[in-house]
């Protein structure tokens, strides 16, 4: 497999600085190296190029840094269609989550023009389905999930194509442990499938992962993987930007990637949240990397 890293260095929508060094801290962590020891070319696209806030104006206090999310949005959707269009797999290290919003509506301009189906495992503490009407803080990062299915904020539901990137019926969240009151709502509204940490310790991560992977797959030819690193327990990944408490243990992240991995649809991958300004000794980028080679098949034997 030929694999891109494409680094976002974006840290405009979150309240906390730091998670712009998150695809540094990644590669320092010898992703590349990782990834070519289990048989992949790997090809490293650097970094997009970033404005931070220090230069820009954050304008509408409901929807931060908007103007600049949406060009970095645009920026990053087109490099992950080229990608694609050449028949290799776009790994994108963040930054924020908000710059799932270019990385998705890149793959979903890929699949419209060749008339395929999406489908969306989303890997996090949160839902990320706030919009600008809901959100308690007006940081985009806690909406791109709203803006791939065309809740909205306008400038990025439309971003390479019409809004609704992807069917809600092939939407799958896993981990979920922190919703806000809005977004509970649209959750209901929107018809996606949500997993929540309860219901991991209820059916077990094997059994949640198999129910989520088969909603995220039914009927599509692509299938991205969005991951926050703040789904994992901050006692294992200290260094995320929004940690909560009661996550995924060790074993239960592995065997998530790994279960992704066995399944055979993954076609895209983003690994997002991690600030080495939080972290001990890079040791939450050492477990990101060591996630990511789990969902490209890494095996104990």
């Amino acid at each position: 497999m030929v694999i891109h890293l494409l680094g976002v260095p974006m840290d405009l929508g979150s309240g906390r600085r730091g998670v712009d060094m998150g695809p540094s801290a990644i590669r320092i962590a010898g992703i590349a190296g990782r990834l070519h020891e289990l048989g992949n070319t790997v090809i490293d696209d650097g970094d997009l190029a970033i404005r931070n806030m220090e230069e820009i104006h954050p304008g509408d206090v409901h929807a931060r840094y908007l103007r600049e999310i949406t060009r970095a949005s645009k920026l990053l959707g087109a490099r992950v269609e080229r990608i694609m269009a050449h028949g290799h797999f776009p790994l994108v290290l963040g930054g924020d989550h908000a710059i799932a919003i270019g990385t998705i509506s890149g793959i979903a301009a890929h699949c419209r023009r060749r008339r395929k189906r999406l489908g969306l495992i989303w890997i996090d503490a949160h839902a990320d389905i706030n919009t600008p009407s809901t959100s308690p803080s007006g940081n985009i990062h806690g909406m791109p999930l709203a803006a791939v299915l065309g809740l909205g904020p306008a400038p990025l539901s439309t971003i390479l194509g019409p809004a609704g990137k992807v069917p809600p019926a092939n939407v799958a969240l896993i981990g979920i442990r922190s919703v806000d009151a809005g977004e509970r709502r649209h959750l209901r509204k929107a018809g996606v499938h949500v997993y929540t940490m309860s219901d991991v310790d209820r059916m077990g991560i094997l059994k949640t992962m198999k129910k989520a992977i088969a909603d995220a797959s039914r009927g599509a030819d692509y299938v991205h993987v969005s991951f926050d690193l703040d789904a994992v327990d901050p006692a294992l990944a200290p260094g995320v930007g929004t940690p909560v408490q009661g996550g995924l243990d060790y074993r239960e992240a592995h065997l998530a990637m790994e279960l992704i991995a066995d399944a055979g649809v993954m076609t895209s991958l983003e690994v997002v949240e991690v600030n080495p300004i939080l972290d001990l000794h890079n040791r939450s980028a050492e477990f990101a990397v060591e996630l990511v080679q789990s969902a490209f098949g890494k095996n104990i034997l």
